[in-house]
């Protein structure tokens, strides 16, 4: 099953909204070719909007850490959107949470990239909370 990855631009920063599963082979290539290429051309600023993908395996979690590696590497930012209780999960349980910054609202996260707007940060632990009852 391959990775559906949609891409736009808000205020200059630009969007990947990704749909599927982020797993070993195609899906995790794929991505990481995606974000390569755009490192490679000089966007420096993402914003990867994980709405969609259900699933991450252990390839796909090492996938987004290169990607991050990649943009930090060229002076860019890597950063996470709409991750789901399952995936914040995964993060929280590989301390990779301390590592991307992950937001809920897309604004907020297009505005991160802008030092003198304000932000709402992603809190780990009210987001946990709020979803013990699911």
């Amino acid at each position: 099953m391959s990775l559906e990855i949609e891409q736009r631009e808000k205020e200059g920063i630009t969007i990947l909204d990704i749909k599927g599963r982020l797993t070993v082979g195609e899906p995790a290539s794929q991505l990481r070719e995606k974000l390569k290429s755009m490192a490679a051309s000089g966007v420096r600023s993402v914003v990867l909007n994980m709405k969609g993908v259900d699933y991450i395996d252990s390839t796909g979690l090492g996938t987004l850490v290169i990607c991050y590696t990649t943009f930090q590497k060229a002076q860019g930012h890597l950063k996470l959107l709409n991750v789901s209780r399952r995936n914040i999960e995964l993060l929280v349980l590989t301390k990779l949470e301390t590592v991307f910054e992950v937001f809920a609202d897309e604004q907020d996260a297009v505005n991160s990239f802008f030092p003198n707007r304000e932000i709402r940060r992603f809190d780990i632990l009210t987001f946990i909370q709020q979803h013990k009852q699911e």
